[in-house]
């Protein structure tokens, strides 16, 4: 008896496991699968939920029907993840959907409004797609859809970017809509925001300061937008921070009018005081400088002499002043001086410390690299600064070298006295003969 009884318990288990797939708890009209967790019910011209479908579904594609209305029919799935409602007829987003949706797709229908409510418990949902629908309005919650990643509200007829988006949202389309405006405060708290699609809209520009927040933007698209060019009073703003984002703007505004855009944005350089103060001076100094002298046409032709080949063709030149060594820039006839050491007026010297010994003029890496120049006058440097050592290029302290020794001329002292001995011999010789 008890040998029956247990045989019976093992069977009535095994039916139990095996009963809901035999019984096909899989809707006919759909597609299953998961442990028919996961229903695809799309392209059966459903206008009714199909009978059979599990409480406990996580993804649910009602997509390619012909719903109507769905208000109040999918609360009771309650582990919901995953939504397909696109390409139905739905007026509105379904009322009271489950609190556990990750991703909401609603493509493609004829929604009006997004209401407040249709959102306002969505605390999980990351992804909300309503695009290419009749949206004028999107009506947000502030701190609502905290967890939202993804906002699609492409291909609608929304006239402003909506307020209240959630602060870590990272991509949001509003492309090809009739977006003209955006609303003091709209985007500053998006800093999380990556990807920002505008494009295909009636946008001028944009107002001020309206970017500056967006730190973390990489992509923004700003093409086919009727962009008021002409209007310098409002369209400088987007012109500075397209030039200074460091976000890929796709669809540069006003970019067939480069002359508006260099004189709308100034570039970082000129924006310097110090900038801006030397080209007024240079240009006062060229409006009333005289002609240039000779001399200081010849000093600047030498002055704009390439320096590089210094290493291997000057020579080196002594100031009478000091024993340090000069590189002479390579000049024309007119810079040297025949067979004198001392420079011309207008030469341009660059000067280098020598170093004791064979100098291979390693001066630590700290030192200034910049070459000086030097005029000299009558040989003497007015003033000079020395050129710092460089690694390219070895200079030779002038030391006198060991040479044969010279033949000895006779001073004028010594030719009076050999002449006078000379005499003196003649007038012996010419005795002793008489």
């Amino acid at each position: 008896m008890e040998y029956l009884i247990l045989n019976t318990s093992t069977c009535l288990l095994v039916l139990l496991f095996f009963i809901p797939t035999g019984l096909g708890i899989c809707p006919s009209s759909c597609t299953c699968s998961g442990n028919d967790r996961n229903v695809d019910c799309s392209g059966r011209n459903l206008t009714v939920l199909p009978q059979g479908l599990q409480d406990n579904l996580t993804y649910l594609n009602l997509s390619f029907n012909q719903f109507v209305d769905l208000d109040h029919q999918l609360t009771r799935f309650t582990n919901l993840r995953t939504l397909d409602i696109s390409n139905n007829w739905l007026k509105n987003v379904p009322a009271h959907l489950p609190k556990s949706l990750w991703e909401l797709y609603a493509t493609n229908n004829n929604i009006k409004v997004l209401q407040k409510l249709d959102t306002a418990y969505q605390w999980n949902l990351r992804v909300l797609d309503v695009s290419r629908n009749m949206v004028e309005r999107a009506v947000l919650i502030n701190n609502t859809l905290s967890s939202l990643k993804f906002l699609n509200l492409s291909s609608n007829k929304l006239w402003t970017v909506p307020t209240n988006m959630p602060y870590n949202i990272e991509t949001v389309d509003l492309s090809n809509n009739f977006l003209s405006q955006i609303l003091p405060g709209t985007l500053v708290r998006l800093q999380h925001l990556t990807s920002l699609y505008l494009h295909n809209n009636k946008f001028s520009y944009i107002p001020d300061k309206a970017f500056d927040q967006l730190s973390q933007l990489q992509v923004v698209t700003l093409y086919n937008n009727p962009w008021s060019c002409s209007d310098n009073q409002n369209i400088p703003y987007l012109l500075q921070w397209v030039q200074g984002t460091a976000a890929r703007v796709i669809g540069a505004p006003c970019a067939d009018q480069p002359w508006l855009r260099a004189s709308a944005v100034p570039t970082a350089l000129d924006s310097s005081p110090m900038i801006r103060g030397t080209k007024a001076a240079d240009r006062a100094t060229s409006d009333q400088a005289p002609e240039p002298s000779k001399v200081t046409k010849t000093h600047k032709q030498f002055k704009a002499k390439e320096v590089t080949p210094l290493a291997t063709q000057s020579h080196p030149v002594v100031l009478p002043s000091t024993d340090q060594p000069l590189l002479r820039v390579p000049a024309g006839p007119t810079a040297r001086s025949g067979g004198s050491h001392e420079a011309a007026a207008t030469h341009t010297i660059h000067v280098q410390e020598s170093t004791e010994g064979n100098s291979s003029l390693a001066r630590p890496t700290g030192a200034s690299t910049t070459p000086m120049t030097l005029s000299i006058t009558s040989g003497m440097p007015t003033n000079y600064s020395r050129m710092p050592q460089s690694t390219t290029a070895t200079l030779r302290r002038e030391e006198p070298t060991p040479s044969a020794p010279e033949p000895r001329v006779p001073s004028r002292a010594s030719t009076w006295e050999m002449g006078l001995l000379f005499l003196l011999l003649l007038h012996a010789v010419a005795v002793g003969v008489h």
